[in-house]
């Protein structure tokens, strides 16, 4: 690789500090290699052995020079500038070069005190990586200031830029690697730039970093033409420096002027910004990087090259345990880091080396941005109490539930300007919370027409049509310290399925680490749901990730169903109190009956579940249990029991609504399960239960197989019956409808049985009626889609007379 692409040089780098620098490169990429190989002889003091070498060699090795030699010039900026710099490793799977550098600069052996800076210290750092006991290879949350686990690749830059909203004292260094480049969620966070605010945000230095290959292919980015490429990173928004070559004296002086470069000019756009005239979108520098892949790693291994190809990806010299020749090749390659001159007869960096790291806070792996916790203001709330629907009757009175929500958010938003975002993909309005729109708008820097609406450089709301950037803007804005929602349509939050994962690993394992603060909770709003997701068919249609949240760690998980506008309220402002969850709200958005009024919707929401004594028609013991949990779910569970109220008024009912799904799990599998005497006693042990459930029925049988009563428990929800038609046919397609419901309790109680053939019939009638309703007018029977509880005269204020 030539030096021919190499940038302009800024004012020369002194050889003296050149030598250091270049030391001190030599000292991580001693420290990677040892990582991903030893497991003892840490400074090479005798000849290498196949006991010194670990019996199973995990790890990457391509990028990891690279991401030293960016860590080492940061450094060298952090300190000249007393910059505020955290960096994100895309390439996560270089963890050996951010644990050698955070040991490196102390905050290792802060953190983990049993790995000190001698040669005991060195053994401990080396053998605990990708070892049994020890830990990933990858950057995880395990690793001293960083906020992105690299295990799924795509997503470094949109949490770069959500880490830099409102922290204008900060610049996030994203290193991107080129495999990573090729993602979709990638490509899209290059247009994040629109949305950053040089008046108020912080700064991201995006980082190219191509070394040509990834696991076994060359990468696109890396193989196109250099002025196509800059002409694609031009057309993104960017000025990018390129940096390129083999020589490390060359590449030292080149990279060194390139980071002066991007730094002016990030000040110079924020001075500009910040001198009080109107802010613009303005072209932010970012960096490319061309070194070899596995640079200063063995160059042939076996009669093939390596470096600077395909396989210098993981682990170079695959057989060093049981290959001589290999294990000679690796000694070698170790020594031709000097690390005499590195490290003293003890284990200690030298202290010449040693000045070169930042002091305290400043240093990247301390930094108290890549530890949010550390930084985190409880939200200033208003009372949510303050925003409740009236309910004078329960299920009598219309109203919209996000809409009555979006009443809160508006006012949160008002009193958090500095630490709290609203996140969606182009459904702010949609989603009815645009009453935050009173007091916000949507972040835009771009050029506006007069048609556009609530449009402002400082907007707190963030809409782009990217699942992808909104999850993760929010995620990168959690870690640092903030507060945000996710409002989404339900069926189309699966697009962020693995980043959903991937942060609750995050937090599961952050848990455990005492120096690890608690962030603020992940919140989703799932809204536009499957139930009145009518009128767009069958592909908006599908409940589907509360399934996949309930498959994670129970410590770090919580899905909440409330049923109404009250309930909603009440759930919402639970969830942005909470630390170190991701809570997961399903809220429908169409007008809809109140049940609960705010003292009772408060008392329902605290308990997770309870009876609804005014629903049902017993407060003893019943012959059934309807139980119910989602707004619609509630709604024909509602309209069953009138019905059965009407037509049998001597059958004993009870209606118990679920707002917190986890709390059907026993205590052993959820911190939220119900023991199982309180279960019971909702449930009964020997009663049939008939089940109405928003998402796929089978969740309910996997949260409750254990119970006393499972086998009685028979549960209706979404059964992948959709399409293009009414609400109430929706409903009908899955046997989920009141007039289905009522046919349940008939098959399953055993007292009614035969005598109840009649009544039995007239709900397959009233199906076939509602069916045909539809086809002839094109909407609901208007006695179904205006039914209130109206079980008549015997019953007055809600109360069983």
């Amino acid at each position: 690789m030539s030096a021919t692409d190499v940038t302009p040089s800024a004012p020369a780098l002194p050889d003296d500090e050149l030598a250091r620098l270049d030391a001190y490169w030599r000292a991580a990429n001693y420290l990677s290699v040892g990582q991903i190989y030893l497991l003892d002889n840490p400074l090479l003091t005798e000849p290498l052995l196949p006991e010194h070498v670990k019996p199973r060699l995990l790890g990457h090795w391509g990028t990891t020079p690279g991401l030293n030699l960016l860590y080492l010039h940061l450094n060298r900026i952090i300190r000249e500038r007393d910059a505020n710099v955290i960096f994100i490793t895309g390439p996560g799977h270089g963890g050996p070069a951010l644990v050698a550098n955070a040991y490196l600069e102390g905050t290792y052996s802060e953190v983990y005190t049993g790995i000190g800076h001698n040669t005991d210290g060195l053994r401990k750092l080396f053998r605990q990586f990708s070892f049994p006991g020890g830990i990933p290879s990858h950057v995880a949350a395990q690793t001293p200031g960083s906020i992105h686990e690299g295990g799924e690749l795509g997503y470094s830059l949109v949490h770069a830029f959500g880490a830099a909203f409102d922290n204008p004292d900060l610049v996030v260094a994203c290193v991107i690697g080129d495999g990573e480049a090729e993602t979709g969620p990638l490509a899209a966070g290059w247009h994040s730039n629109k949305f950053l605010n040089p008046a108020v945000d912080g700064a991201v230095l995006p980082i190219l970093h191509l070394n040509g290959y990834k696991i076994a292919n060359p990468t696109v980015l890396a193989r196109i033409p250099h002025p196509e490429l800059e002409a694609l990173l031009r057309g993104y928004g960017y000025r990018p420096i390129t940096v390129a070559g083999d020589d490390p004296a060359l590449v030292h002086r080149s990279l060194a002027a390139a980071l002066e470069d991007a730094f002016d000019d990030i000040a110079a756009i924020q001075h500009t910004a910040r001198a009080g005239s109107t802010p613009t979108r303005p072209v932010w520098p970012m960096i490319v990087l061309r070194t070899p892949k596995g640079w200063t790693g063995p160059k042939t291994v076996d009669g093939q090259q390596v470096e600077g190809t395909w396989r210098a990806h993981q682990v170079p010299l695959a057989q060093t345990r049981t290959d001589s020749g290999h294990r000679r090749q690796l000694q070698q390659w170790m020594q031709s880091y000097r690390p005499e001159e590195l490290f003293d007869a003890a284990g200690r960096l030298r202290p010449e080396l040693a000045a070169l790291a930042p002091r305290g806070d400043r240093r990247m792996s301390a930094n108290p941005h890549a530890n949010g916790g550390l930084l985190l203001h409880d939200l200033d709330l208003p009372d949510f109490r303050d925003y409740a629907v009236p309910v004078n009757r329960p299920a009598t009175e219309i109203h919209e539930a996000t809409r009555v929500l979006g009443t809160f958010l508006r006012d949160v938003i008002d009193r958090n300007r500095d630490r709290f975002r609203l996140m969606g993909p182009d459904e702010t309005a949609s989603n009815r919370l645009s009453a935050v729109f009173g007091e916000t708008d949507r972040v835009w820097l771009s050029p506006t027409e007069p048609c556009d609406d609530h449009l402002a450089p400082d907007g707190r709301v963030m809409e782009v049509l990217s699942e992808h950037l909104c999850q993760g803007w929010l995620e990168g804005y959690l870690l640092t310290g903030r507060h945000g929602l996710f409002n989404c349509y339900e069926a189309f939050v699966h697009i962020v399925d693995s980043m959903f994962n991937q942060h609750a690993k995050w937090l599961a394992v952050s848990r455990e680490l005492s120096w690890r603060r608690p962030i603020a909770s992940l919140n989703y709003l799932l809204t536009s749901h499957v139930w009145r997701q009518d009128h767009n068919g069958a592909s908006h249609q599908d409940p589907g990730f509360i399934d996949l949240v309930a498959n994670k760690r129970p410590e770090v998980v919580r899905v909440y169903l409330p049923p109404d506008g009250n309930t909603l309220l009440s759930v919402a402002d639970h969830c942005l109190r909470s630390r170190d969850y991701v809570n997961v709200i399903v809220a429908g958005k169409q007008p809809a009956l109140a049940y609960l009024d705010m003292p009772a919707a408060v008392a329902h929401c605290t308990r997770g579940l309870g009876i609804w004594e005014w629903a049902g028609t017993t407060v003893g013991e019943p012959e059934v249990v309807l139980a119910c949990a989602g707004d619609i779910p509630t709604l024909e569970t509602l309209a069953a029991a009138d019905i059965l109220y009407r037509e049998l008024p001597d059958l004993a009912v009870r209606v118990v609504n679920v707002v917190d799904i986890m709390r059907l799990q026993p205590p052993s599998d959820h911190p939220h399960g119900l023991p199982d005497d309180e279960f019971d006693a909702l449930f009964t042990c020997d009663k049939p239960v008939i089940f109405a459930y928003h998402g796929y029925p089978w969740l309910i049988h996997r949260l409750t197989y254990s119970r006393a009563n499972h086998d009685q428990m028979h549960v209706r929800g979404y059964r992948e019956r959709g399409t293009t038609t009414t609400p109430f046919d929706m409903v009908m397609l899955n046997d989920l409808d009141r007039f289905h419901l009522v046919m349940d309790v008939i098959d399953r109680v055993p007292s009614l049985g035969g005598r109840c053939a009649v009544l039995r019939q007239q709900m397959v009638d009233a199906r076939l009626a509602a069916r045909r309703y539809t086809r002839e007018h094109g909407e609901d029977d208007p006695g179904i889609t205006n039914w209130t509880w109206r079980s008549g005269a015997e019953r007055e204020g809600g109360e069983i007379r």
